[in-house]
């Protein structure tokens, strides 16, 4: 059995109704096995990233604590999406695409985590601000390893466009 960590999963949405769909997928993570849903962020608005040419997104985080391994919990996100209509393209190339639901793996306790198909704490965290918001919601004291205090690195991005969705 694996140790009990607090895993941050980053939620996003721009097709349907994206609000219902992330208070859905936060149903649906309180409700995955060997795990306890810790707290939920707000619910943020963001411009589009990547591809710019589609509507805002609906952005938000999820702490959970589980001792699911990284990849148990990884296919178990993966899982969820599929249930909420999400098809991803093999090639990736739909990456930054419309989506009804995206659940990212943000981080995984202190763990560094770097496999074909998983790279934990995601890749790019420290230059979403996106990503940063919520997540600091959920875990105001957030390291990301191997590259230092979540808060530090959304001091240097810009996210003034990101609002907090009303409700």
């Amino acid at each position: 059995m694996t140790a009990p960590v607090v895993a941050v999963v980053g939620l996003g949405g721009n097709v349907g109704d994206s609000v219902l769909t992330i208070q859905q997928a936060f149903r649906a993570l309180q409700a995955l096995p060997q795990s306890t849903l810790q707290g939920t962020s707000s619910l943020y608005r963001t411009p589009a990233w990547g591809v710019e040419d589609q509507a805002d997104f609906i952005n938000a985080a999820a702490a959970v604590r589980t001792t699911l391994a990284p990849q148990v919990l990884l296919d178990a996100l993966l899982g969820i999406e599929r249930d909420f209509g999400r098809v991803r393209a093999a090639d990736g190339s739909d990456r930054w695409g419309p989506r009804t639901l995206d659940l990212d793996l943000l981080l995984y306790g202190e763990a560094v985590v770097d496999v074909p198909g998983m790279q934990v704490p995601h890749p790019r965290l420290h230059e979403r601000a996106f990503a940063l918001v919520p997540l600091l919601d959920v875990l105001p004291d957030a390291r990301i390893p191997g590259v230092g205090s979540a808060r530090a690195a959304l001091e240097l991005l810009d996210a003034g466009d990101i609002q907090r969705f009303p409700g």
